[in-house]
């Protein structure tokens, strides 16, 4: 609970600082400005602060305790947590939310409490450095100032609908009123942040102050406010703006309007599959030109409704899930030693790939020396990591000066020279055994001892690339997925012979470059092309079953994926599937045998989007065109309709599969967990979120349920379908994937 003094008339005593076990404290600022207080937010014993239902409680007695306070001219309020103001609210809490009710009365609650801010006499002025999310940016919206730090670690936003929910404490209601309904819908929709500057831009904030000595730099703007210095300025836009604002959001037909085309994009993106933003939609639709208390109301109702959906339980397991891996080290039951931490990182091949990489390990600060074999690869390298800064730079997440320094932190070489002060080392070379092999004898003949050598491979051996090594304990697989600067997941490799410190050093750079890394055991395919392979094989039998290409693509898309088998394979390049294919086969039989048509696909040089042709046709933007007309000629197949049970067993077959080999996976301990299959099939793959995975969709199905259409699909259509003794043993024992 809060501490302090207080009087008969329940107020906070005059002059008082709260107990240092308090998760608020008032703190007395008069010899800076007569009638200046702070109230100070640290929650004890977590790195962040939240808005738990306890700590929701403290914050409606702290703020009650001020209503009848005449002492205070001006209050700021303020993290005392190093970059961060608040996360927002307690997930765990809404996480068991199962009645719409429940869900109606936390958010009324909420919104209650937040809302004592607007009710206090005097001016209240919430300060943000670092990240505001959810009920955070909430809980500064009801102060009557905000002021936001310049730090590049200030983001501030409302999230929730990457939760499948929407901001349940006044968040609808008071970001259009600050911005405006088309910037808050952007902002809503997406979960997007904005920085200090655009904050002020967009009128969210009065001010932005430099981190450098915020606190300080608050209680002067605090200062101000109470000697009359800081006037509110009137939000500045063009003539356009005011125009495009009056058409768009100020009238009934407008906003028709604007709210139509949202619901369209929205739909052509999600397919209908996340109920979120649409429910967003219809709240900020009958919110808007409503009284405060009827909005309120309105966004309640909206809440409740979406709480209790299957969509947000599965989106708050990935979330947890990720969040768990943050806390993870790579390896169970230790920590990673500051003297083994990546500082100085080696790139050896500077093509698309490694230029994508050094210009992650740039953008995060960790300087970076790449080395090719001739100048012409190094400007491949430079060019392709100047892109990707460029494009940060045009969409003003990055600042021309801060592009330039980030850049000088990536030097090139086409020799070795540097490479003995280097801590680890990201081979991206060709994928070709010997070719990896060579430079490895290379980089540990000029480096120490102590060099961790990290191979980007999607499908070599790691314990193979090893034999040749001085040190093979140093040899670990960072396998990196393209375009290496949107691709959230990495897998790390370890080998037979690869030490703890290697593991535990590759794990932690991966999350300081932003990733979510899961470990994996070396084996044919590691983990996410080992399920994904026999899910894009199924879909190459189904086409030269006859199955229609783009009727396929469909369906897929329809199950929730974010491309088509065939869209996907082109992109992957069709060449490239091919020999993947053929090593799974190599490695596990004939459950992995090649669809006939790979040899023919290539055979016609038909390798799709880096040709500019494969089962579609791309202009010159590489932007897909259409199906390619030769496309049936080559596969050697004509389309057939499909009947009803035919196309409602494409899923089945495609999807299965994949879960069939995921058993397998965690039987053979490639994985530890089944976590770890659902992380990388998402982030390494696109699977559906809202599914929460492929093993969470799974358990969603029933496992007995899909053994059985195995067994029928092994007997109907192939033995590649055979159930696996692992899914079998689960079936038998009527367990689920994940036990909770």
């Amino acid at each position: 609970m809060v501490q302090t003094e207080m009087n008969p008339s329940n107020q906070f005593s005059k002059n008082s600082t709260l107990g240092s076990g308090s998760t608020f404290k008032l703190v007395d600022y008069n010899g800076t400005c007569p009638g200046l207080f702070g109230l100070h937010f640290d929650l004890k014993g977590e790195k962040v602060n939240k808005l738990s239902a306890s700590v929701l409680e403290e914050l409606r007695a702290v703020l009650l305790g001020l209503q009848t306070r005449t002492d205070i001219k001006a209050l700021v309020f303020i993290s005392d947590k190093e970059g961060i103001f608040i996360a927002g609210a307690d997930i765990t809490a809404i996480m068991t939310i199962k009645e719409k009710k429940e869900g109606e009365r936390l958010a009324r609650e909420g919104q209650a409490i937040l809302e004592l801010f607007e009710t206090l006499k005097f001016p209240t002025i919430a300060a943000i450095h670092g990240a505001s999310m959810g009920g955070g940016t909430e809980a500064a919206m009801c102060c009557k100032y905000i002021i936001v730090s310049d730090s590049p670690g200030t983001k501030i936003g409302l999230p929730e609908v990457n939760l499948g929910i929407l901001p349940g404490f006044g968040g609808t209601y008071r970001m259009p009123k600050r911005i405006g309904l088309q910037p808050a819908m952007d902002f809503i929709l997406t979960g997007k942040t904005m920085n200090g500057d655009k904050a002020v831009k967009l009128g969210f904030a009065d001010a932005v102050l430099p981190f450098q000595n915020f606190r300080e730099k608050a209680l002067e703007f605090g200062a101000k406010v109470i000697r009359g210095q800081f006037k509110k300025a009137p939000k500045k836009e063009s003539a356009m703006q005011g125009l495009m604002s009056f058409a768009l959001e100020k009238n009934p037909v407008g906003r028709t309007v604007l709210f139509s085309q949202a619901r369209k994009m929205i739909l052509s993106k999600t397919h209908g599959h996340y109920p979120a933003p649409l429910k967003i939609l219809d709240v900020l639709s009958a919110s808007a030109g409503k009284s405060k208390k009827s909005a309120l109301l309105i966004e309640q109702k909206g809440f409740g409704e979406l709480v209790v959906t299957d969509v947000s339980k599965r989106l708050i397991d990935l979330f947890f899930a990720t969040e768990k891996v943050k806390k993870q080290t790579g390896v169970e039951g230790k920590k990673l030693e500051p003297k083994d931490q990546v500082k100085q990182l080696g790139v050896l091949g500077a093509g698309v790939m490694g230029g994508g990489i050094a210009q992650l390990s740039a953008a995060k600060l960790i300087p970076v020396r790449m080395k090719d074999i001739d100048h012409k690869g190094l400007a491949l390298g430079m060019s392709s990591a100047l892109k990707i800064f460029s494009g940060l730079v045009k969409r003003k997440s990055l600042t021309k000066k801060q592009m330039e320094q980030r850049l000088e932190l990536i030097s090139s070489t086409t020799e070795y020279t540097g490479f003995h002060r280097l801590d680890a080392v990201i081979e991206a070379v060709v994928e070709i055994m010997d070719v990896k092999k060579k430079v490895l004898a290379e980089v540990e003949a000029v480096s120490s001892e102590n060099l961790i050598f990290a191979t980007n491979t999607s499908s070599l051996s790691v314990n193979e690339l090893a034999k040749g090594a001085k040190h093979p304990e140093n040899v670990v697989g960072m396998h990196f997925f393209n375009p290496v600067h949107k691709m959230p997941l990495i897998e790390v490799i370890r080998g037979e012979k690869t030490n703890d410190r290697a593991v535990l050093a590759i794990f932690d750079l991966s999350k300081r470059l932003g990733k979510t890394p899961i470990v994996v055991k070396d084996g044919a395919g590691f983990l996410v092309n080992r399920l994904l392979m026999p899910y894009l094989n199924e879909a190459g039998y189904l086409m030269a079953e006859g199955a229609p290409i783009e009727e396929l693509d469909k369906a897929v898309l329809d199950f929730g994926m974010p491309m088509g088998p065939a869209t996907l394979l082109d992109e992957i390049g069709i060449d490239t599937g091919a020999k993947v294919a053929i090593i799974l086969e190599k490695a596990f039989g004939e459950r992995m045998a090649p669809c006939p048509t790979n040899d023919k696909l290539v055979k016609a040089k038909l390798y799709g989007k880096k040709t500019s042709k494969g089962f579609y046709l791309y202009d010159s933007a590489l932007k897909k065109t259409g199906l390619n007309p030769e496309i049936y000629t080559v596969l050697g197949v004509k389309p057939v309709s499909p009947t009803k049970d035919q196309k409602q067993n494409w899923i089945p077959r495609m999807i299965y599969t994949m879960i069939n080999e995921a058993a397998l996976c965690l039987e053979e301990g490639i994985v530890a967990h089944p976590q770890d299959v659902d992380l990388g099939m998402i982030m390494g793959t696109g699977f559906p979120p809202f599914r929460g995975g492929l093993l969470r969709y799974a358990d969603a199905v029933g496992v007995q349920n899909i053994v059985k259409s195995l067994e029928q699909l092994s007997k109907v259509v192939s033995p590649r379908f055979t159930p696996s003794k692992a899914i079998l043993k689960m079936a038998s024992e009527n367990r689920k994937f994940y036990q909770d």
